[in-house]
This record gives structure tokens, C-alpha cells and sequence, in this order.
């Protein structure tokens, strides 16, 4: 009888894990959303393990030359881990990007698929779904695609939240993280393109106010953080 399929998906030799791919991409993204190294608290409640399992592979991270800890600090990846992190984001990046632009496939769905996918394509794959793609710079939800080299385009989006009453800015990112969510942005015809102006914000943390296409829109405070735009 021949080996079940996931078989052949073996890695490739040496190639890190997949856990040591999640905490590296995981520590990547903390460390670029606070602008500071992660800590371990923050990993697990990201990776939804617990403290002592962070704490491990941290430590074996460090053995392997991906990342450097200090008790009290964090933990930051090193250039070496670096490179496994944005691997694995343009990995991600461009399987929701085909699963959306080839297979039509909802934004809201892709997210979970691509977390799944991202270990085990070639680099031979990513090379040609790139090439159809048209070597795409951002995915359907405005996050930046690291390019071959890994290298990532300037990025000055900012939070809705922290965009100055009377402004003009377009939506340029949306966390993918959360099917709700992208529902929701859908619904209201909000996504990565869309034209706004900023009318001010209610008192007390009410969220925002915005025009969008001549109609006046509330966005809770919330998702007015995590609703990345670009001033026009």
C-alpha cells in the first residue's frame, strides 16, 4: 500500500520546523508591531501555548543561532532567524494571494489555509506562483510581500485611529487574523484601496467617524487600530 500523501510533503533536510517557522514568524510580528523585542508572554498568547513551551523553544531557538534572549528584555530574532520569518511570510502571502486571485476563494478563508500550506511549498512554487501572480508587492489584505530576496518595501501606513481630523488617506492593510472581521470590512465595502476622509473621533474612546464615497461610517476604536491606512 503506498504512504499516505502527507508523506510526501516531507522537508527538505535541515530545513527548520515547522514550530521553529511559527515562532519566527510569530516573534517577527510582535517585535515589528511594538517596535521592541517580544516577550515571552506575548508569544504564548499569540501561538495559544503555554509559558513554559515558549520558554523551551526560545531556548532552543538560541541554540540553533535564530534568536537572542535576555531575561527581563525579550527575545529578538537574530539576522539568520530573520530570514526564516520573512521566508515564511512570502510564502503566506503569496498563497492567499493566489488563493483569492486564481481560485476565488473568500478573504476571510484564506488566512487558515495559507498558515497550513506556507511550510511546504518549494521554492521552484513560490517562484512560479509569483511569476503568475505578476510578482504581487502587497496580498488581498494590503499586507507587504517580501520580495525574492526577502528584502520588504518602505512601509508607512499608519493606524486609522491616528489619522488627523479633516485627512484623506486610503485603506492599505487589514489583519487577516480574524474571519469576523474581514466579514464585517466586506459588508461594509472596507478594504485595501478604499478612499476615506477622517471626520474626528468620539470622545472617550468611542472610535472613530469617517466618509467613505459621500456616506458618514462609524468604526469602533478597536478596529479603527487595526485598520492600517496611507495618507493621500
Amino acid at each position: 500500500m503506498k504512504e499516505a500523501a502527507h508523506h510526501s510533503l516531507r522537508r527538505a533536510e535541515g530545513a527548520p520546523t515547522e514550530a521553529v517557522e511559527d515562532y519566527a514568524k510569530a516573534i517577527y510580528a510582535l517585535q515589528r508591531r511594538n517596535d521592541e523585542p517580544a516577550t515571552t508572554s506575548a508569544l504564548a498568547d499569540r501561538l495559544g501555548v503555554a509559558p513554559s513551551t515558549v520558554t523551551a523553544m526560545v531556548k532552543r531557538m538560541q541554540g540553533m543561532g535564530l534568536v537572542s534572549h535576555e531575561l527581563y528584555r525579550g527575545v529578538e530574532l537574530t539576522p539568520k532567524g530573520e530570514q526564516i520569518a520573512l521566508e515564511v511570510l512570502r510564502h503566506h502571502r503569496l498563497l492567499e494571494s493566489y488563493l483569492v486571485e486564481v481560485l476565488g476563494v473568500p478573504w476571510d478563508r484564506v488566512h487558515d489555509e495559507a498558515e497550513v500550506l506556507e511550510h511546504y511549498i518549494s521554492e521552484e512554487l513560490e517562484q512560479r506562483i509569483a511569476a503568475a501572480l505578476g510578482e504581487p508587492e502587497r496580498d488581498p489584505h494590503g499586507d507587504p510581500i517580501p520580495r525574492a530576496d526577502l528584502s520588504l518595501a518602505r512601509d508607512d501606513d499608519l493606524p486609522l485611529a491616528e489619522l488627523a481630523p479633516g485627512k484623506r488617506a486610503v485603506v492599505a492593510r487589514v489583519s487577516d487574523s480574524d474571519p469576523e472581521m474581514l466579514r464585517y470590512l466586506a459588508e461594509l465595502r472596507i478594504g485595501p484601496g478604499t478612499e476615506l476622509r477622517m471626520l474626528g473621533a468620539e470622545a472617550f474612546g468611542g472610535g472613530v467617524r469617517v466618509e467613505i464615497d459621500g456616506t458618514e461610517h462609524g468604526i469602533g476604536e478597536q478596529l479603527a487600530r487595526r485598520l492600517l491606512v496611507a495618507p493621500t
